[in-house]
């Protein structure tokens, strides 16, 4: 009796360390909403593949507004977390704040390259949008049969004139006079969940000839590509694909490979392989793409796709150099 009762201690005593120490990733959502079926929403999807995968238990956290981020991530922080994801640039200052007093988690800020990092705890993911926007872009200027192609933005700041640099740059690197028409929604956070003003905006672009919209405006862009797919033209998606929301009509989606980074650094993190540090991340380190799938591989035929896969490899080599617009 005794003999069983000491392996039941020394059972129960496993389960419970097993259940109390598992390893947990929390998400930090921005503005835009975890549902956004862009950036937020890949981060969410990454987050349950970590969860299916690796084993991981998921904490999530979703602000109303940003001065809610840094109580909601010591708040994760607190409820066990092992890595703890910042999803966007707004974050930089509770990832700040927070890591150092948290020395044994594991942060990744995704959109965030500039931090100091006592703790040596944060990975540092930025992206070359403007390098998987050029692609885009060029897709766009061979599809259009207008000369127009447009683009609407959600916040307007730095980082959303990288996507649209990039586009306009490919655009005319396909065609020099085609015409780029471009607005942001806003200036403020709600910049980022206006689907209808996205949808007024794509509709004025394609009042004036617009036959291809890209958007990078979060749960704005929603109504960007719903706009476009009612009108009869080509939308093209941001950060996720996309494409799926429109067969037929999503002409393509620019795809900000943040899934990687962050499934990528929770594996590091049990493997104790995690590295803090600065990291961007464009095209030759696999970090964008363009999405071809089922919903759009009728739309871009074989010599489009030749032409982008060229200048996607003369952009790695350097032989193309792409502005970014956000300097």
């Amino acid at each position: 009796m005794k003999k069983f009762f000491n392996i039941f201690v020394v059972s129960f005593a496993l389960v419970f360390s097993t259940s109390s120490f598992a390893n947990k990733i929390g998400v930090i959502y921005d503005s835009g909403g975890k549902f956004d079926k862009s950036f937020n929403e890949l981060a969410y999807r990454t987050a349950l593949r970590v969860q299916d995968e690796l084993g991981f238990d998921m904490i999530e956290f979703e602000a109303a507004n940003n001065t809610q981020i840094e109580q909601g991530m010591r708040k994760v922080a607190d409820r066990g977390a092992t890595v703890i994801v910042g999803m966007g640039f707004a974050q930089a200052d509770a990832v700040a704040a927070v890591a150092p007093d948290y020395p044994d988690i594991k942060f990744v800020a995704v959109d965030v390259c500039w931090l100091d990092d006592p703790a040596g705890n944060i990975y540092q993911a930025c992206y070359k949008e403007h390098e998987g926007s050029f692609l885009v872009g060029m897709i766009a200027a061979m599809k259009s049969q207008t000369g127009k192609v447009g683009f609407v933005g959600g916040m307007d700041i730095p980082l959303i004139r990288k996507f649209q640099g990039g586009y306009e740059q490919g655009a005319k690197y396909v065609n020099p006079d085609i015409e780029v028409f471009a607005n942001m929604t806003g200036t403020t956070v709600e910049a980022w969940n206006n689907p209808t003003k996205g949808a007024e905006l794509t509709k004025a672009q394609i009042d004036k000839g617009a036959d291809v919209i890209y958007q990078a405006a979060g749960g704005t862009g929603i109504g960007v590509l719903q706009a476009a797919a009612d009108a009869g033209v080509f939308g093209i998606g941001v950060d996720a694909n996309q494409n799926w929301m429109h067969p037929g009509s999503v002409l393509t989606s620019m795809l900000k490979r943040l899934d990687l980074t962050i499934f990528e650094q929770a594996e590091k993190s049990v493997a104790g392989t995690f590295q803090n540090g600065i990291y961007i991340l464009g095209l030759a380190e696999g970090g964008l793409g363009y999405a071809m799938d089922e919903n759009n591989a009728g739309l871009i035929s074989d010599d489009m796709l030749s032409k982008v896969e060229q200048a996607k490899g003369d952009i790695i080599s350097g032989a193309i150099t792409v502005a970014d617009w956000s300097q």
